[in-house]
């Protein structure tokens, strides 16, 4: 997969979908749902009902690609109870949603500096 430090947005599709659905069916999910371009450089994040699956879709400038995670033990901590259906994530919140950790509970410093140091 295309390192994701290389796109300029990261969205997550707050609800699950099928995940029958391949490539055609979340471009379409991209276009209608989040109301997004699935052509612009982009990760599109989708969860399964079970929470324990994953697929990120994004445009490499020749095709789609998409990429499937699975959890064998475990499930995804998911922000199920946000307001928005499509939620804008940074890539540290994309390595925690992978490595297991709950993002709505991870709140980073600010990187705000201070000018009166």
């Amino acid at each position: 997969m295309k390192s994701h430090f290389d796109f300029e947005h990261i969205y997550l599709h707050r609800d699950p979908v099928d995940f029958r659905k391949a490539i055609n069916g979340l471009s379409m999910i991209v276009t209608d749902e989040l109301e997004q371009s699935c052509f612009q450089n982009a990760l599109f994040i989708f969860c399964n009902k079970h929470r324990d699956r994953l697929k990120i879709l994004y445009w490499d400038q020749t095709g789609f690609c998409l990429w499937h995670k699975r959890l064998e033990e475990d499930k995804f901590k998911w922000p199920k109870k946000h307001s928005q259906n499509c939620i804008e994530f940074t890539t540290e919140q994309l390595d925690w949603l992978l490595r297991g950790l709950d993002v709505s509970k991870l709140i980073p410093h600010s990187n705000k500096i201070y000018d009166d140091f």
